[in-house]
């Protein structure tokens, strides 16, 4: 998209410069619109399940940019000829579940008929416009939190290949249904500097992004990341997904890493989440203060790395 000729608008406060989590539109003086879409082909079997996961998973970028998700609409591609109602209807449940959870409504939504089932959410929220969270804002300084643990490009893996437990099973429904928004709650008292959601680049690459966007260099200690401890064993027996490694190969080349790392946690940092994670930029007096109040709500976070200082493209270093 960046070789279209895009129309400017001194409303539009987000747009596609900085590769942000969604697009922001103000309104008014005190109001700005968000808006966002995600959709992809199911990670589980269940299709309730992966109903709840899509729409988590696409509820999330409004969490990312600091706003309040109003109305949401449904996204499918299903193969009629292969699949019964059945699928649909429970799929969509699911999501309708989601939806409620976050507070915002259900208002319609577009099916095709596809070769391939995928489902998601187009999300609209608002945010006011002196509190948008871009990827774009981390200084000198400042702590990176991550507020889920990586690995459910690996899970999903797994039970895509049959190999995953029923326990194994229940901790991916778990972690990727949970919403965002208890964290964003959290953080929002705390004002981020910065914030973006761990997604289909990884940890790493959405970090990048983050670096580039803000003009920083990040240090990442991959000791201090939260990994899900069953996503280390089933990486440590080389099962990562596609996306993985080719985040690896796109990405690589531009970050710095310390010798002697180890291999299988470097390589968790390029797993593809699905609903992953609030990564955050704040500063050092308030970072250890947020991490407390969300590890206090059962939250999983932790810091992670920080921001070191100034760089003309953005850059990041992987460390112990």
């Amino acid at each position: 998209m960046q070789q279209l000729p895009v129309k400017t608008d001194p409303r539009l406060l987000v747009g596609m410069e900085t590769s942000d989590d969604a697009g922001v539109y103000q309104l008014s003086h005190d109001t700005a619109l968000i808006q966002t879409l995600d959709f992809f082909t199911p990670i589980i079997d269940s299709p309730y399940d992966f109903g709840r996961i899509a729409a988590a998973n696409a509820l999330s970028d409004i969490y990312a940019m600091g706003g309040r998700p109003l109305t949401a609409m449904n996204i499918v591609c299903f193969p009629s000829d292969d699949l019964p109602e059945s699928v649909l209807k429970d799929t969509l449940a699911g999501g309708l579940e989601v939806i409620h959870e976050s507070g915002a409504v259900l208002v319609g939504g577009h099916s095709v008929d596809d070769v391939e089932f995928k489902y998601g959410l187009s999300v609209t929220g608002v945010v006011h416009p002196d509190a948008v969270w871009k990827n774009s804002g981390a200084a000198s300084g400042d702590q990176i939190i991550l507020t889920k643990p990586i690995g459910t490009g690996i899970l999903a893996t797994a039970v895509k290949g049959k190999l995953a437990d029923d326990k194994t099973i229940s901790e991916l429904i778990a972690i990727t249904t949970r919403l965002n928004k208890n964290a964003a709650l959290a953080a929002e008292r705390f004002s981020p500097r910065a914030c973006t959601d761990v997604t289909g680049f990884g940890l790493a690459g959405h970090l990048l992004e983050m670096a580039r966007a803000s003009k920083k260099e990040i240090s990442l200690s991959v000791s201090a990341v939260p990994v899900i401890e069953s996503a280390l064993e089933f990486g440590r027996m080389g099962l990562f997904p596609a996306g993985a490694y080719a985040n690896k190969k796109f990405f690589e080349p531009s970050i710095g890493f310390a010798p002697e790392l180890d291999p299988i946690l470097t390589d968790l940092l390029f797993d593809p989440q699905t609903s992953g994670g609030l990564l955050l930029a704040l500063p050092e007096s308030k970072g250890s203060k947020l991490v407390k109040i969300l590890q206090e709500q059962g939250i999983e976070a932790g810091i992670i790395g920080e921001v070191t200082g100034p760089h003309t493209c953005g850059a990041l270093r992987i460390l112990p």
